[in-house]
Parts: structure tokens; C-alpha cells; sequence
């Protein structure tokens, strides 16, 4: 390999795997003695021409563009560069020469057409015909060559309507006045010849504006001109990277009958289209796969400081008074004032130290840097060969190709066999009742796949082909593998029974707190009916919970054989014709916190008996029992004569009633007295037990409360 199309391949690589973006260049084997020879004739001819010759397309939506040209000495290699790219092309062009150097990279202003007519006597718009450029040089000396030839500066152009003769309607014509030697002299423009200009200066200013207008008006482009500095002959490269349409992927995946085999073969295909412009003509063709980090910036638009605006200072007026003639001194003479300081010429000499410093940062040698061997293609394939880069999967086209403008082109990037094994993927958010037909695919191309859409064929025993779904394939790293899922399996039955239990795992009592440690279940129970004829292998999908745990079957069983994000996967072997059940159960922990002095009797016998709990701590809880009996007791004992209190209560308010009814001297009225004496010392007799009563029950509660705090079990 030539020294110049080496080191270029190392830069190449070294800049894909820096930025993502670029494509080393295709290693070059070594050549037979002839093809050498060739080889050397073909590199002592030199063209001068920017001609594309590599395209790299990635998934982050820009493509890398490469150029090449043959030069000998020095060059100005030109390239005509979209305007909308022109952003792009200058955050990102880079210039590959082995044995020269780059010089600078020029390209017209954003408004060229504008800098271009800033100094001449006439604007673009007044190329649109002649009459307008006319009456833009009104002064102009000018020589009109037709029916009448004159000579003199323009005064002017006036239009007139002229009648067509024999009633045809009129025209308009336009009549130029001109200064000549003579007077006024007139003639109609449309009948001249010629009309040129006296003064070569303004001739030659027309014909570069009209230059100008050409050039910088065609499809609203720009010319970059690189330009090369060296000796000999060598091979130039220019690149960039600009905004590209994103590639898509699609694969075609054919299975082998069902009984047939654990290798389906793969296909793998690119689309892509060519919005650049221009034709690709037997370019090396690229695309990646991977997400590298891509932006714009308006490189190629002006921006100016905003500047603080600091008023004009304007000295106030002076009015001299009348001299009267001079008088004798009184005293020394001033001293005369003190030049002005020199800061204009310290202002310009410190900028041009600093141009000159920065001058000399712009043309100072810059030492090679060291680049790395590019890494060599991990998978060969026929129809691309692929390549895992750091962030990156690449897949170059054996041969060029060629796309014009504007058309779109299916190239293969993948074409091999690889193991599959068929599964029935059951995801109950996706069907309740039938799994998926689905193949497990392993990727052993050496490369990752990117992501795409994949249709499915299958092979019958006689070797027909027949369509049997559509799929979506996520991106595949070489050596994984992930489940195609592409038709739903109508000969196999799943149902779903779903329970759930809380039992109490273990507690504790400290300070007077019962703390249970509670474990909640839920547990999903499968009944697989499998097909009548042929064998499946169900892969279960059981939703996960967060903060719950597998436990049956247990999380590290053969049968459980991944996790998703959502669930786990549960593999089920199904015999043809035979139904099998399966149970997958989930459980989670669940703290509770009781103060023993607030359980009731209920919850005491209940605490009591739960075999989870230790001897000690039923004991203990059994305790409760008599502390809360006691207190149950002095509870209704109160409440009874409560009960009695407001019964004698309300007796006497209607005895006091009736004794507002009867005679004061009657014996019915003495009756009631002495009834309502007797109630008056039966009320005080149960206040004063109601009263005993109350300080026996918070006795009782004290009691309850000390039991229960002095328990630590």
C-alpha cells in the first residue's frame, strides 16, 4: 500500500472511532508486481478534480462525503457545496495530504452578491435588463451601433407606446437619449444593434458582475476551494460531514420446516437514498449503525459584539476676548505643556503584536500525531462486510456503487445462516389466551445487528416458501440473542387462575409494641393446553412487581431462563397433546406495628395461636388475656350502674312532676316525699360505687399498661 493511502486509512479509522461519523478507508492488499507498475503510472497523472469517492451514512441522521483528487506542486482543488450545508461543511471538513500541506480553505460570503456590487455604480437588480442597467449609468459614455450610430453619455431612457400600423394594436418601445458631440440625439433601443460602453473599466465591472451573478446564483451554492501545497504527485482528499436522510435496515428471515433444523437464513438489507445533489458514481458505499452525538452551528452566518455605545464628546464653544496687547510677566514662565501621549501609535504597535502572535500560532509547524492501526473486520459476509467500532457498527459494500440524484437504492448488508429455536412466547398484556409463535434468534455474525423490521418466510417439507408474519428486531450485539415474535399460536390454550394470602412470618414485642413481619402472596396458576400434533416450548412472561420476589418456581431455577424490565420468563416444555400446569408465585414482606394495650380480645386468641410466633410469645400475648377479662369486668360493672344512676334520675324527675299535681295535705303527696327520700339516698349509695368503680378500672388499665411494658419477647 502507497505511504499516503496508508496513512489516510489510519486517519480515517482514528476519526471514526474518535467522532462516530467518519470510515477508515478500505484496506488496500498488496498488489501483484504488475499492478504496481500500474499503480505508478496511474499516480504520475494528475487531474486537479475533486471526485467523490467514499460514502459513510449513519443512524445519527449526517453522512460522511469524501473526495479525492490527483495533484502535482501546488493546487486549488474546487468543490461546489450546497448552501444549506455550508454550516456542516465547515464545522466538520478535514483535508488529508501525506506529503503536503494545507493551505486555506476559502469560500464566498453568505451574501457574496451583495459584497460583490458594494463598490459598482449599478445593483443585481439592475441586470434585469437593459433598460434598467441603462438608467442606473445615466452619465455613461456609450456607442450604439444600428439604424442610427451615435456616440454620447446617457441622459436617460423614456418608454413610449408606439400604434402598430393596419390597426395591430401597439407595443412599447423605449427611447435612449444621449449627449453627444452634436446636441440631444436620440434612438430606440429596440432597433440598435450594439450598444457598448467607451470606459473598459465599467465594461470590465459588467461582465464580473454578470460573472458573479452566474456563479453564485446557480442552485444556490457555494465554492469551496481547498488549496494544497507541496511537490510532485500525490493523491488529495477532502472530506465532510453534513445532514444525510437516516438509512433504514429490513431483514428477511426464512425457517426451516418445523421439524426441520436450528438455523434459519438471514438476510439483511440497507435503504437508503441519495438527497445530495449530486450523482454517486462507483463510490465506496458505508452505513453505520449506533448513535453518535450530532449537532448544527451557524458557522457560516456573521456575528458582531454588541457593543456599550459611549456619547461623542463635543467641547463647548469659546468665545476669545479682544487682546489688548501684552503686559510685563509677574513671574516665572509656565512651562509649556507636555506633548500628547502617543496612545494611537502604542495601540496599533500592541495590535499588530498581537496579529503577529497570532500569525505565527496560525502558520507554526504542527507535529504528526501518532495514529493507530485501524481494527481489523471482525465478520466477512457476502454481501457486506461488517465491522464493530467503539460505538458503532459498520457494513461496507464489497463492490461500488453507483445512485444517481434523487433516487432511493436497497443494497444487502447481512446473508448467512443463524441458530434459532422456535418458542411460544405467552404475554398476557398481548393475547389473554394464545402465545406468540416466536423464534429465539442468536446472533453469531460477529457484528451487531441494527434495529429494523423483519419479515418471516418458512420452508415446507417440499421446499416451498410461504409468508408467515412480520416482525420488529431491536438492536442485537453480537453474541446476544432476542425472542422474533411474529403470528399468534392458535393450537395452543393458556388459562390463568390468580390467588392471594397473607400469613405472618415472625414477631416480636419490645416495649410494649407487638411488630409482626407479615409475608403477602400472590400466586398465578397456568394451565398450558399444548397442540394436538407437535411439541412446543412455552416461555412464560409473569409480571414483575416491584418490591415482590419470585419464589415459585425459586428465582435461580433452570426453568426460570431471563427477566425482562417487565417480566420474568418462565420456560415450560409442552408435550404434543398433553396439558400441564404451572404455578408462579410472587411474595413481599409487610412490617405492622400493634400496641398490645389496644388489641382486642379477638385479636389476642387470634395472636395467640399463630404458629409462626414462639412459645414464649403466644405465652406472653396469652397474658394479655386476663389483664383485658379484668378490665372487660370493671367495664360492665360501670356500665351497669350507670345504667341504674340514670334510671333514678329519670324516676325522680317524674315524681317531682306529680307533686306539682296533688294537694299538699294529701297522703298521695306524702307517698312521693317519702319515695323520692328514698331513691335521693339510693342515688348517693351508687355515685360513691359508680366512683369505686372507675378507680378500679384504671387500676385495671394501669395494670394492662405495666404488663405490656415491661414485655420484651
Amino acid at each position: 500500500m502507497p505511504p499516503l493511502a496508508k496513512r489516510l486509512s489510519l486517519a480515517l479509522s482514528a476519526l471514526l472511532i474518535a467522532a462516530g461519523t467518519a470510515v477508515p478507508a478500505a484496506a488496500q492488499e498488496a498488489a501483484p508486481p504488475g499492478e504496481e507498475r500500474e499503480a505508478e503510472a496511474e499516480e504520475a497523472m494528475a487531474t486537479d478534480e475533486l471526485t467523490l469517492r467514499r460514502v459513510l451514512l449513519s443512524t445519527g441522521g449526517v453522512g460522511y462525503f469524501e473526495y479525492e483528487a490527483r495533484v502535482e506542486g501546488d493546487a486549488a482543488l474546487t468543490l461546489d457545496v450546497r448552501l444549506d450545508q455550508v454550516d456542516d461543511v465547515l464545522k466538520s471538513v478535514v483535508v488529508y495530504d501525506d506529503t503536503g500541506r494545507i493551505g486555506e480553505i476559502s469560500l464566498p460570503g453568505r451574501e457574496p452578491l451583495t459584497d460583490v456590487f458594494r463598490e459598482l455604480p449599478f445593483g443585481s437588480g439592475d441586470l434585469t435588463s437593459p433598460v434598467a442597467l441603462l438608467r442606473a449609468l445615466r452619465g455613461a459614455e456609450v456607442v450604439s451601433v444600428g439604424p442610427r450610430s451615435l456616440s454620447g453619455r446617457i441622459v436617460g431612457v423614456a418608454e413610449e407606446t408606439v400604434q402598430l400600423p393596419d390597426g395591430r394594436g401597439v407595443t412599447t418601445h423605449h427611447r435612449v437619449t444621449l449627449m453627444t458631440a452634436d446636441g440631444l440625439r436620440q434612438f430606440v433601443l429596440e432597433q440598435a444593434d450594439t450598444i457598448r460602453f467607451s470606459d473598459p473599466q465599467l465594461q470590465a465591472q459588467i461582465d464580473e458582475a454578470l460573472a458573479a451573478v452566474a456563479e453564485l446564483g446557480r442552485r444556490d451554492r457555494r465554492r469551496l476551494t481547498v488549496h494544497s501545497l507541496g511537490e510532485g504527485v500525490r493523491t488529495v482528499r477532502v472530506a465532510y460531514v453534513v445532514e444525510a436522510p437516516l438509512w433504514k435496515t429490513s431483514y428477511r428471515l426464512t425457517l426451516p420446516p418445523e421439524d426441520g433444523g436450528d438455523a434459519a437464513g438471514l438476510q439483511g438489507w440497507a435503504v437508503l437514498e441519495n438527497l445530495s445533489g449530486e450523482d454517486w458514481q462507483d463510490v465506496e458505499l458505508v452505513v453505520a449503525s449506533g448513535n453518535p452525538v450530532t449537532f448544527r452551528q451557524a458557522l457560516y452566518t456573521a456575528y458582531y459584539v454588541n457593543r456599550p455605545e459611549v456619547p461623542v464628546e463635543v467641547l463647548g464653544r469659546v468665545l476669545p476676548r479682544v487682546d489688548t496687547g501684552d503686559v510685563p510677566a509677574a513671574g516665572p514662565e509656565e512651562p509649556a505643556p507636555a506633548p500628547a501621549p502617543p496612545g494611537r501609535a502604542r495601540t496599533e504597535a500592541e495590535a499588530g503584536a498581537v496579529a503577529g502572535a497570532m500569525l505565527g500560532a496560525i502558520v507554526a509547524d504542527e507535529s504528526a500525531a501518532a495514529v493507530p492501526e485501524p481494527a481489523p473486520d471482525l465478520a466477512r459476509v457476502t454481501a457486506a462486510a461488517g465491522m464493530e467500532a467503539a460505538t458503532q457498527v459498520l457494513f461496507r459494500l464489497p463492490e461500488p456503487v453507483s445512485v444517481r440524484s434523487g433516487h432511493s437504492v436497497l443494497v444487502p448488508i447481512i446473508g448467512r445462516e443463524v441458530p434459532i429455536e422456535r418458542i411460544a412466547l405467552y404475554q398476557p398484556d398481548t393475547h389473554p389466551i394464545h402465545p406468540l409463535a416466536s423464534v429465539r434468534l442468536t446472533n453469531e455474525t460477529g457484528t451487531g445487528l441494527p434495529p429494523g423490521v423483519l419479515t418471516l418466510y418458512e420452508r415446507d417439507a417440499e421446499g416451498g416458501v410461504a409468508f408467515v408474519g412480520d416482525a420488529r428486531l431491536a438492536t442485537l450485539p453480537a453474541g446476544e440473542e432476542r425472542l422474533i415474535s411474529y403470528a399468534v399460536d392458535q393450537r395452543v390454550r393458556i388459562d390463568r387462575a390468580q390467588a392471594g394470602r397473607e400469613t405472618i412470618a415472625r414477631g416480636s414485642i419490645v416495649d410494649g409494641v407487638l411488630q409482626l413481619t407479615m409475608t403477602q402472596r400472590q400466586a398465578t396458576t397456568y394451565t398450558i393446553v399444548g397442540a394436538a400434533n407437535a411439541d412446543r416450548t412455552v416461555l412464560l412472561e409473569h409480571p414483575r412487581r416491584q418490591g415482590w420476589d419470585l419464589v415459585e418456581p425459586a428465582a435461580d431455577a433452570p426453568e426460570v431462563v431471563g427477566r425482562t424490565e417487565e417480566a420474568y420468563r418462565i420456560r415450560v416444555p409442552v408435550p404434543a397433546g398433553e396439558t400441564v400446569t404451572v404455578t408462579a408465585a410472587l411474595e413481599r414482606p409487610r412490617h405492622e406495628r400493634l400496641q398490645l394495650t389496644t388489641l382486642s380480645p379477638r385479636q389476642i386468641e387470634f395472636y395467640a395461636s399463630a404458629d409462626a410466633l414462639s412459645p414464649a410469645l403466644r405465652e406472653a400475648i396469652r397474658g394479655l388475656a386476663r389483664y383485658q377479662a379484668e378490665i372487660s369486668d370493671r367495664e360492665r360493672v360501670l356500665e351497669r350502674l350507670e345504667a341504674e344512676r340514670e334510671e333514678i334520675v329519670r324516676d325522680q324527675g317524674r315524681i317531682r312532676r306529680n307533686l306539682d299535681s296533688v294537694p299538699r295535705d294529701s297522703d298521695l303527696y306524702e307517698r312521693y316525699l317519702n319515695t323520692l327520700a328514698e331513691q335521693e339516698d339510693q342515688l348517693v349509695r351508687v355515685t360513691q360505687r359508680i366512683e369505686e368503680t372507675r378507680t378500679a378500672l384504671e387500676a385495671a388499665r394501669q395494670a394492662l399498661t405495666e404488663y405490656a411494658r415491661n414485655l420484651s419477647r
